[in-house]
């Protein structure tokens, strides 16, 4: 662990920081001004390609690659420099803008100096750096939940026959099969993420209120909302045209709910792992060096499952508030939510963590099939549910009440269930089928659905 990992005061800039490393281009506050100096650029770039405003002349081939050179290789020590200036002005935007004109002073750009922020309220470049930093933190967010959704998509797949106990209420109840519980959080996952894939963070462009107020009045005859639209979508987001000084924030709202659904489905399914380790159904490997209790050496605890879930309750808390924040705000503008989009990182970085160590944990389980087998044989009383729907099928008297007197709160074995079943006046076929009946072949279309993760 570096030095600066020790005295960090968030474990994700401290014990976790190797976990969720590629965040920090996105979320930190170097993140932010990158992203500030983009939209700036972008903007100044779409006003020279404007006809209509023949003040801001339009940009050579050579203009071109110089005004992008200055976002492309935006970095620390530029954010650095932006900062410097920012301690003078106290206004963040307005760092950027004097910074974009320090950079242009002395080339063919300086021309445009006037046209760096033209129109533009500080929310116009915050808005869409925001939205900027949440596309690029989704996209690393989205490659690690597909990678744990893989995992278990193929771990469904290769247990899909494998019998199982399940378990409803915390007790015994019909059998499935593994793989089949496997390819249910499987496709919850993958429902889930679609969610979060249909989302395109919206964005504005449109002044200090909304209405291009200043755009018009120095340029009546120039379609501001196709030259806004044109920028947004140019940068991979989706025009709001109808705003306040913000963007309404109703799109982060949608996407940090979407992502906390998600980060549920996993949160449930550590849990459930958690049980069946506890219960025998899993093993895990062991690695050397690795120690379980300081004082019981006995000891292989599912750690990673326990730090993912509470790494998830973490992420949910912080994006869950987030949501709930966002899209209130008073009037046409006020800053609550500056210093809470400071913290989207955060959220995003606890769910990092956690989906990467249900991966770890995932790639440490060894399924025990000699428990599973136990298990199902000490249960034989699961089959009282398709005992008594064949007696149901052929018309017999009492049928749920007759297997309820035989089986509610008490074990019943192999020897016991198939007494009962030749006592039965049923048709030699459905007798012969019952009596060949076990547990472990009881799972229904189990294999088959697993195969659908």
């Amino acid at each position: 662990m570096a030095c600066e990992d020790l005295v960090a005061i968030s474990p994700i800039d401290g014990r976790y920081a190797s976990k969720c490393g590629e965040l920090k281009e996105i979320f930190s506050e170097y993140g932010l001004v990158k992203r500030r100096v983009l939209v700036e650029c972008t903007w100044l770039e779409a006003l020279c390609d404007a006809k209509e405003i023949r003040e801001c002349k339009a940009l050579s081939a050579a203009e071109r690659k110089a005004l992008r050179a200055i976002a492309a290789g935006f970095s620390v020590k530029d954010a650095a420099r932006v900062k410097k200036i920012e301690a003078t002005t106290n206004h963040d935007v307005k760092a950027v803008e004097y910074f974009i004109k320090e950079k242009v002073k002395g080339t063919p750009l300086e021309s445009r100096s006037e046209f760096i922020h033209f129109a533009c309220t500080s929310e116009d470049i915050n808005n869409m750096s925001h939205a900027l930093m949440l596309r690029d933190g989704k996209a690393v967010l989205r490659k690690a939940m597909d990678e744990v959704a893989a995992k278990v998509a193929a771990m469904a797949k290769e247990w899909a026959n494998v019998p199982m106990l399940a378990h409803t209420h915390g007790q015994p109840a019909s059998p499935t099969t593994v793989g089949k519980e496997l390819a249910v959080v499987s496709a919850r996952l993958k429902r889930q993420a679609g969610e979060i894939d249909r989302l395109v963070m919206p964005a504005k462009m449109n002044g200090a209120v909304g209405n291009f107020n200043a755009h018009l009045s120095a340029y009546p005859k120039v379609d501001w909302e196709r030259l806004s639209r044109k920028v947004i979508e140019s940068l991979g987001l989706r025009q709001n045209r109808l705003t306040t000084q913000i963007e309404s924030h109703d799109g982060i709202a949608e996407l940090f709910d979407a992502i906390c659904r998600w980060n549920s489905v996993l949160l449930d399914f550590d849990r459930d792992v958690w049980m069946y380790v506890s219960m025998g159904y899993f093993k895990q490997r062991t690695v050397k060096g690795e120690i379980g209790s300081s004082t019981m050496p006995h000891k292989v605890n599912p750690i990673d499952f326990e730090n993912s879930e509470g790494n998830l309750g973490l992420a949910n808390a912080v994006l869950g508030f987030m949501a709930r924040k966002l899209p209130i705000s008073r009037m046409q503008r006020d800053l609550t939510d500056s210093t809470t989009l400071r913290n989207m990182g955060v959220g995003f970085g606890y769910t990092l963590i956690a989906v990467r160590s249900t991966l770890k944990g995932l790639g440490k389980l060894e399924l025990n099939g000699e428990r599973l087998a136990a298990d199902l044989d000490a249960n034989w009383e699961v089959l009282a549910e398709p005992i008594q729907t064949v007696m149901r099928k052929v018309g017999m008297d009492r049928p749920y009440e007759r297997l309820k007197e035989l089986t509610r709160g008490r074990r019943v074995n192999a020897a016991i269930m198939r007494e009962f079943i030749a006592g039965l006046p049923l048709p030699k076929e459905d007798k012969a089928r019952l009596m060949k009946l076990n547990p472990a072949a009881y799972t229904g279309l189990a294999a088959k659905l697993a195969r659908f993760a």
